[in-house]
């Protein structure tokens, strides 16, 4: 069954990097709209306006994408911001939601939520078997409170609100402001520069020895848009690729995809964050029929690729 065909869906964030890939995807299921708030219009940390929100879009279905994000630094600069807007905006927006007897409520989590030291690969139920890490923590509690705000929601009032752990995200349309990104459009950026300056090395964060795993930002989107249309249980679902690599690998192969062959220089002042991430993604293929298409290698491919022609655009 469609549940999407001729229904209202809010995506907020839907101008972001993952949401333009969701909105993409949503639209082959003919909703009858897609309503895409800005926040020059709803600033979504304030009540009145997610209240705004609803009147104006009366939404059978959101999708809560709208976060504030960024890499290790700028979580250790901003732990308060991350934990406050990220918290308010997601508590605001369940409950305005259940106000306006919306449908389905989709609700994107973090895997930043996941306890410091969790077995790998990470498991959902271990979510609750310790501390985030701490660079990052703030961050990940705010989004696991929304995990539980569904869970009491589905509880109480009977909503039907889902949650999702995506692992690291990176793709086309990243954000490659050194300031605030992730590591593959941080390594991608610096490598690029590199090359481009003469330089004969780059330098990298901590000592390379951490693992992630990373999500091509469409297959997160194809696993958003199955989980929408097909998962209505309260337990979180992981979204992953289920393929781990150190950050030392990492590094090397944006080297080697780009074409640089100078030396990696490793920072040991700066801090590595988890130690390891990787996820099991049983539940996603069991429940909803996610799985992850795109290799790594390849994706990073494409990804240094688009921000080779959008230097290339701003250059010109």
């Amino acid at each position: 069954m469609n549940l999407l065909k001729d229904k209202t869906v809010v995506v907020t964030g839907g101008a972001g990097f993952l949401g333009r890939e969701v909105c993409r995807h949503l639209e082959p299921f003919q909703p009858k709209s897609i309503f895409v708030p800005r926040s020059k219009v709803y600033d979504l940390r304030q009540r009145e306006a997610i209240e705004q929100l609803m009147a104006d879009s009366n939404p059978d279905i959101v999708v809560h994408l709208a976060a504030i994000v960024g890499g290790i630094e700028a979580n250790r600069l901003n732990p308060g911001r991350f934990f406050y807007e990220n918290a308010i905006m997601g508590v605001e927006l369940i409950e305005q939601a259940r106000r306006f007897d919306v449908e389905k409520f989709v609700s994107i989590g973090s895997i930043c939520a996941y306890p410091k030291f969790t077995p790998v690969p990470f498991r959902e139920d271990d979510i609750w078997n310790g501390y985030p890490e701490e660079t990052n923590a703030p961050y990940g509690l705010a989004k696991k409170m929304l995990l539980v705000q569904s869970q009491a929601y589905r509880q109480q009032y009977n909503m039907n609100a889902i949650t999702l752990f995506p692992v690291n995200l990176y793709g086309p349309g990243d954000n490659f402001d050194l300031q605030s990104s992730h590591v593959i459009p941080a390594l991608i950026r610096k490598v690029c520069e590199a090359m481009q300056s003469g330089e004969k090395e780059i330098e990298v964060w901590g000592t390379g020895s951490a693992s992630r795993e990373f999500l091509y930002v469409a297959d997160a989107a194809e696993g958003i848009v199955k989980a929408t249309l097909d998962y209505e249980d309260a337990e979180p679902v992981n979204l992953g690729s289920g393929y781990e690599i150190t950050i030392r690998e990492l590094a090397e192969m944006v080297c080697e995809v780009c074409g640089f062959g100078g030396e990696i220089v490793w920072n040991h002042d700066k801090p590595d964050g988890q130690p390891r991430r990787c996820l099991d993604t049983n539940r996603a293929r069991e429940c909803f029929g996610f799985e992850a298409q795109t290799k790594l290698r390849d994706g990073i491919l494409s990804t240094v690729n688009w921000f080779r022609q959008q230097r290339s655009k701003i250059a010109a």
